[in-house]
């Protein structure tokens, strides 16, 4: 199927690795201008290279944190053009509540939130003048099951939700669309990194660790194995492009059947 997303210039932050390259690497093969973002040049050198190697496509990069006002003003004034904005920045801790300060709550909230505001309030008023645009923000099952061991996270991911229904209804009768995608359980980077850690501690390989993780943890998972950034990243792609023009406004799952739900 095509996409027709050729020339369609996409901006997806935090997209060195993990999810977010292969976000990146999924829109430039179907013929999209992607912008890489991430923290230090590089990393995102090493990812601009890699995408042209894969994708044999003109792929730019952006080195600079999201979460900064300074940083998002940046990217928008050096690529005013964008028109498909995937929100994909984010971080992760497992951290028990009581020991979750007032700062570390704050912190969350302007990475995991306020990068994708900033970012889309920056990039509404072109999509506006073209009467087409998409902005995606990948949000978590977290989000609809709050992890107990990470609450500060599962409050950021609810409130990604909030914002992309509402900036939905403000765009309402045209062309721009606004969604969430609810990754379950990924084998990303920053996940790998994690569970190695803790397989390592514990003596586990990482399959003996993703067994038990889903017998134990998530036990409702319908595929009981992470799934692979490419499998959320073909969800997005289609959701970016000009064929998903009648899905605004929803919560869309790519979970592995975590969420036990019907709806």
């Amino acid at each position: 199927m095509d996409l027709q997303l050729e020339g369609k210039v996409a901006l997806i932050s935090g997209s060195t690795a993990g999810i977010g390259f292969a976000i990146a690497s999924a829109l430039a093969e179907e013929g999209a201008l992607v912008i890489v973002n991430g923290r230090t040049q590089s990393a995102v050198d090493s990812a601009v290279a890699r995408l042209k190697a894969k994708t044999h496509q003109d792929v730019q990069g952006f080195a600079g944190d999201l979460s900064l006002g300074s940083s998002a003003e940046e990217v928008a004034r050096r690529h005013p053009h964008v028109r498909i904005l995937v929100n994909n920045l984010g971080i992760f801790e497992p951290t028990p509540f009581a020991e979750i300060s007032d700062s570390d709550w704050r912190r969350f909230f302007e990475v995991n939130v306020l990068s994708g505001v900033r970012l889309a309030r920056l990039y509404l008023p072109g999509m506006k003048l073209e009467n087409w645009g998409r902005i995606i923000f990948i949000s978590s099952e977290s989000a609809v099951q709050i992890p107990a061991e990470m609450i500060h996270y599962g409050m950021t991911k609810t409130a990604q939700l909030a914002v992309s229904r509402g900036l939905a209804e403000t765009v309402a009768g045209s062309g721009i669309t606004v969604n969430s995608i609810l990754p379950g359980p990924t084998k990303s980077r920053g996940v790998i990194d994690f569970v190695e850690k803790l397989s390592d501690a514990e003596d586990k390989s990482f399959e003996a660790f993703e067994k038990e993780f889903f017998e134990k943890v998530r036990p409702t998972s319908l595929i009981k194995r992470f799934a692979t950034p490419e499998e959320v990243a073909s969800l997005v792609a289609y959701i970016a492009s000009p064929r998903a023009a009648a899905t605004t406004g929803a919560a869309l799952r790519v979970d592995g059947g975590v969420i036990k739900s019907a709806f």
